[in-house]
C-alpha cells in the first residue's frame, strides 16, 4: 500500500485527499495546522490526519518522513519553503501551491537528492501546460493562446465574483502585471489594462485579463507568441478597475484618524464574507486553448475546451475538482514510475513524456471533467 501525504487541507487539498482515499491501494494522510478541519475530514472519510505547522522545516520534515509521495497544497506564502523542505527530505512531490519564487532555484537540490518534483500542477498553469507539452511532441508550435477562469455560476454574485481562495491573493493579482510573449519577446502589461472579451460556450461573454499564468512556459517553450488570459464576468472587471483607480487596492499604508492601514487590507476585510462560497453554491471553471503551428508540413490549429461545474454529490467546487484531479492524476504517474524525470518539472515536461496526457485525460474524464478537442 502506497502512503500519500497531502500537505494542506484547504479548498483544494481536502478534495484531493477525498479523491485519493477511494483507491484501496493508497493510505492517505492529510496534514494541516487546522485541527478542526482535519478532524471534520477524518470523521467522514478513511483518511489519517496529522497536525503540523507547515511553515516550519521541522513540521514539514515530520509530516513527510514516511511518505511514498507528497502532494503540496499550501498557501503561496509558504509554498517555496515547503517544497524545499520536502526535497531535502528526499521525497517526490507534485505541487499546486503557486508560489512567486522561481521553482528552478531548487532544480540542482532536487537532482542531487534524486527527487521528482512537479510544480504548478493545477488547471492553468497545469492541465494547459500538459496539453501544450503533448501537442509540442507532434508539431512545431508557433502560437499558444490560453483563456481560463473560475467564477460563480450566477452572474448575480456580489460584484460578479466569489473565490475559494484567500481574497487578499485575488486582489493582489489585480494590481500586478501580466506577462506574455510577442514575436519572441517577453512583454509585460498591467493585469487590468486588457479590454478584450471572448464568448465562451454555456457561459457567454467574458472579459479577458492579462495574466502571469505562462510562468515556466516563457523559459521552457520556444514559442514566439504566447499568452494566458484570466476570464471574469465583465461587470466584475469594471468594478475592480474603479477600486484600483481610486486607490482602494493600494498596498501603501495611509493614515485614517491617526491609524495606519493599507487600503487593500480594508477591501479584503469587506469582501471576504461576500466572496465566500456558501454550502451548495455552484461555481464553474472554463478553459479554452488554441494551439497553432506546423504539423506534417502543413499549418494546423487545435482547440481544446473545458466546461466544468460544482459537483453537488461530493460538495466539491469545480475549481477544486479541475485543479485537484489534475494534480492527483500526475501524482499517480510519478508514484507508479510512468513519469520519473529528476529535478524540477513544470507540467509541460510531463506532457512531453509519451502517454502522460492520455493518462491524465482519462483520470479527469472518469471524474466527470471532460476536455474536447477539435
Amino acid at each position: 500500500m502506497s502512503k500519500i501525504v497531502v500537505l494542506g487541507c484547504g479548498a483544494v487539498g481536502k478534495y484531493m485527499a477525498i479523491d485519493l482515499c477511494k483507491d484501496p491501494s493508497y493510505e492517505v494522510i492529510s496534514v494541516d495546522v487546522n485541527r478542526e478541519a482535519l478532524e471534520q475530514l477524518a470523521s467522514e472519510y478513511p483518511i489519517q490526519i496529522r497536525v503540523e505547522d507547515l511553515s516550519s522545516a521541522e513540521g514539514v520534515t515530520r509530516a513527510v518522513e514516511d511518505a511514498d509521495i507528497v502532494i503540496g497544497s499550501v498557501p503561496y506564502s509558504i509554498g517555496y519553503s515547503m517544497l524545499e523542505n520536502v526535497i531535502r527530505a528526499g521525497k517526490n512531490i507534485v505541487d499546486i501551491s503557486y508560489f512567486m519564487e522561481d521553482p528552478f532555484g531548487l532544480d540542482e537540490l532536487a537532482k542531487a537528492n534524486g527527487v521528482t518534483a512537479v510544480v504548478d500542477c493545477g488547471v492553468v498553469p497545469g492541465m494547459g501546460n500538459i496539453i501544450l507539452g503533448d501537442r509540442s511532441r507532434k508539431m512545431k508550435v508557433t502560437r499558444y493562446e490560453c483563456y481560463v477562469g473560475g467564477v460563480p455560476k450566477s452572474r448575480k454574485a456580489p460584484l460578479g465574483y466569489k473565490s475559494p481562495f484567500p481574497v487578499l491573493e485575488v486582489l493582489e493579482e489585480y494590481i500586478e502585471n501580466g506577462t506574455m510573449v510577442e514575436n519572441g519577446k517577453v512583454v509585460v502589461r498591467p493585469m487590468l489594462s486588457e479590454t478584450m472579451t471572448i464568448d465562451i460556450d454555456k457561459v457567454g461573454t467574458m472579459a479577458c485579463l492579462n495574466s502571469d499564468g505562462l510562468r515556466t512556459l516563457i523559459h521552457t517553450m520556444d514559442i514566439p507568441d504566447m499568452f494566458e488570459k484570466t476570464l471574469r464576468y465583465p461587470n466584475h472587471v469594471d468594478q475592480m478597475r474603479v477600486f484600483k483607480d481610486t486607490g482602494l487596492l493600494n498596498t501603501t499604508p495611509i493614515k485614517v484618524e491617526g491609524v495606519s492601514v493599507r487600503p487593500i487590507d480594508v477591501m479584503t476585510s469587506l469582501l471576504s464574507p461576500l466572496w465566500k462560497y456558501e454550502l451548495g453554491e455552484a461555481d464553474i471553471t472554463v478553459m479554452k486553448l488554441v494551439i497553432s503551428g506546423v504539423e506534417d508540413g502543413k499549418q494546423a490549429t487545435y482547440t481544446y475546451s473545458m466546461y466544468d461545474e460544482y459537483d453537488p454529490a461530493t460538495g466539491a467546487l469545480s475549481m477544486a475538482r479541475t485543479t485537484g484531479y489534475t494534480c492527483n492524476a500526475v501524482t499517480r504517474l510519478v508514484l507508479d514510475g510512468t513519469y520519473s524525470q529528476k529535478g524540477i518539472s513544470p507540467p509541460e515536461f510531463v506532457g512531453r513524456a509519451d502517454g502522460c496526457w492520455t493518462s491524465v485525460e482519462k483520470y479527469l474524464e472518469d471524474r466527470g471533467v471532460k476536455i474536447s478537442k477539435r
